[in-house]
C-alpha cells in the first residue's frame, strides 16, 4: 500500500460546502463555507475567521489531517 501524496491534484472542481480540505499554501485545514467569485471560503474546523483560497490551492486532507481536525473539534466540544 502506498501513501497518498498530499500535494497531488485529486479533483478538478471546487469542493462542496461542508467539505474538509487543506490550504496548500499554508497547510491549514479548513471547512468549506462557500464560494465567492473565484475563491473557496474556508473556516477552521473549531470556528474562527474565514479565509479565501483559490480552488487550485485546496486539496483533500490526508487521513491523519482529517482525524486531527475531528479530534480538535471533539476536544473543544468537551472543553479540553
Amino acid at each position: 500500500m502506498t501513501a497518498r501524496d498530499p500535494d497531488a491534484v485529486e479533483h478538478t472542481t471546487s469542493p462542496g460546502v461542508g467539505a474538509l480540505v487543506v490550504d496548500r499554501r499554508n497547510g491549514k485545514v479548513g471547512v468549506v463555507m462557500g464560494h465567492v467569485g473565484p475563491y473557496v471560503q474556508l473556516r477552521p474546523p473549531c470556528g474562527g475567521l474565514e479565509w479565501d483560497v483559490p480552488p487550485e490551492d485546496v486539496r483533500p486532507p490526508t487521513p491523519a489531517e482529517e482525524l486531527s481536525a475531528k479530534v480538535a473539534v471533539a476536544n473543544r466540544r468537551w472543553g479540553r
